[in-house]
């Protein structure tokens, strides 16, 4: 009898330690959840950048909202904003994790996550499809984890029947 009452008793414990398929699902992207912010340099210049990362649909989905500021240049005396939108979902199908995003200049990109490394600490993301542009053009989004509390985010272009070229390197720091 007391056996069963402790058990009865440990339960309610043992449950909320449970980590859920979907919770375990996401492990190798819980470093990224929350908020940051960057600085960073490449082709539109040197830029400070706001990214956030939360769970949405009851952890179907990851949104990733992002904001690039660059001052006034000769060829954008006002300065530049960058902003974008996205999403990381699981496709179960093809058993990857898939970035869609959303920029405010028309571009949809469709990115297919090529790789994690052994460490778990650097992750690829390659583009299946770019809407909006001319045929042939690949993205590439590299993130390296330095701690719990920054990554880099290595973002790169390449033109048709071309290697890919850096566009822009930033730096996030945790908020």
């Amino acid at each position: 009898m007391k056996k069963l009452t402790l058990l009865i008793l440990l339960i309610p414990f043992y449950s909320f330690g449970q980590v859920s398929k979907q919770d375990s699902l996401w492990i190798p992207f819980s470093f990224i959840i929350g908020d940051w912010e960057g600085t960073g340099e490449g082709e539109p210049g040197k830029g400070d950048y706001e990214r956030s990362y939360h769970f949405i649909f009851n952890k179907k989905f990851i949104e990733v909202k992002n904001k690039s500021t660059y001052p006034p240049t000769d060829k954008y005396p006002e300065g530049e904003v960058h902003e974008d939108v996205g999403y990381i979902s699981y496709d179960k199908i093809r058993r990857t994790f898939i970035l869609r995003q959303f920029h405010k200049e028309g571009f949809v990109n469709q990115y297919l996550l090529d790789n994690i490394s052994a460490d778990g600490k650097t992750f690829i993301f390659t583009t299946e499809s770019i809407e909006n542009i001319p045929p042939g053009w690949k993205a590439r989004e590299t993130y390296n984890v330095l701690n719990d509390n920054g990554f880099t985010e290595t973002f790169e272009l390449a033109e048709p029947d071309r290697g890919f070229q850096v566009y822009t390197k930033t730096k996030f720091n945790r908020k």
